[in-house]
């Protein structure tokens, strides 16, 4: 083989790698090309492995051309490489890039209920004169519900047309008043506690009626307290959620109080019943092993359904029950 040979070898390589480097379309293809030219087992690899049938002069000669060749080959795949990586790039990036401008997908936003706002509006006010929130069962025994309130067997409450007996003897409570009683059962005096709760009764469902309703009592026991200090905390309370009005306490009968009252205030010029409250009967401090000679306490009860009804003006209670949303939307 010639010096003319090789040489003619040599720039028909340049030219084809070149042709071929320029044509790939993958990182993958590219590097098969590089392989195949400037490998061990390349085809430059091949055409200076005919170097030894030449003249030593021209070997220099032959050896600075193929270094040439080599140098601009490998100078194409590294353009070629940066090419291809920043298309694929640039791909991936159209790819997983989020088109802002599309419209999202709303969500309608959420409100709370009348009832729930109601409610943790009045627990707040109790909670910030330092009353503490208590549960209890919605299932309850006669005994919780009733006789450990000094609730006489004959009482018409106890009548099957106003509270719901279940099958087993127990009933659905008709108030929250039987928190107070387990309450007390496992704390010792002094407390105040605020008790939340859904309750049941046998009402015939109308505009200011239901079979299902929500009730909030305060139980508070110590020593030496007062009517005095029952109508300071109602005050307060109802200053808090009603704000200046007038207030009156008119006398009235309830089995576990006793003085016992209701609580009226003055509503857009009108006097407006909104709670009842009391004196501790001390039957019931007995009921819990509690020494009436020593403490004293009051209780308080009231419909949240009622305040709610008030606050925002609703005028039929089983609009709060009826999921209606165009309804909802408006608090």
């Amino acid at each position: 083989m010639t010096l003319s040979d090789i040489e003619a070898q040599l720039a028909d390589l340049r030219e084809d790698a070149q042709t071929a480097i320029a044509s790939a379309d993958s990182l993958d293809g590219l590097e098969q090309l590089r392989v195949s030219y400037l490998g061990k087992k390349g085809q430059l690899s091949k055409i200076l492995g005919g170097m030894g049938k030449l003249d030593p002069s021209d070997r220099p000669r032959i050896g600075a051309s193929a270094n040439e060749v080599k140098e601009s080959i490998q100078s194409a795949l590294d353009d070629k490489r940066t090419q291809l990586q920043a298309a694929q790039i640039q791909a991936r990036l159209v790819a997983e890039t989020l088109d802002v401008t599309l419209p999202g997908v709303v969500r309608p936003q959420g409100r709370q209920h009348p009832l729930n706002s109601t409610l943790d509006r009045m627990v707040d006010i109790f909670v910030g004169l330092g009353y503490t929130v208590a549960t209890g069962p919605e299932m309850e025994t006669d005994y919780y519900n009733f006789e450990a309130l000094n609730t006489p067997p004959d009482h018409p409450a106890r009548d099957m047309q106003d509270t719901f007996y279940l099958p087993d003897g127990n009933l659905l409570r008709t108030h929250t008043s039987s928190v107070q009683i387990r309450y007390m059962e496992q704390h010792d005096p002094p407390i105040r506690i605020v008790a939340p709760g859904r309750c049941y009764r046998r009402d015939t469902v109308d505009a200011t009626h239901s079979a299902t309703f929500h009730q909030l009592e305060i139980l508070a026991i110590d020593k030496g307290l007062t009517f005095t200090d029952l109508k300071g905390t109602i005050k307060e309370f109802l200053r808090q959620i009603f704000g200046e009005t007038d207030i009156r306490f008119r006398a009235s009968y309830f089995p576990f109080t006793e003085p016992s009252a209701e609580v009226d205030v003055r509503w857009k010029g009108k006097w407006l019943e909104v709670m009842g409250c009391g004196m501790v009967d001390p039957n019931v401090l007995k009921a819990v092993g509690y020494d009436p000679e020593v403490y004293t306490g009051f209780a308080a009860g009231l419909g949240i359904e009622r305040f709610a009804m008030i606050l925002h003006q609703i005028d039929d209670i089983r609009r709060v029950y009826a999921s209606d949303l165009r309804f909802l939307r408006q608090f």
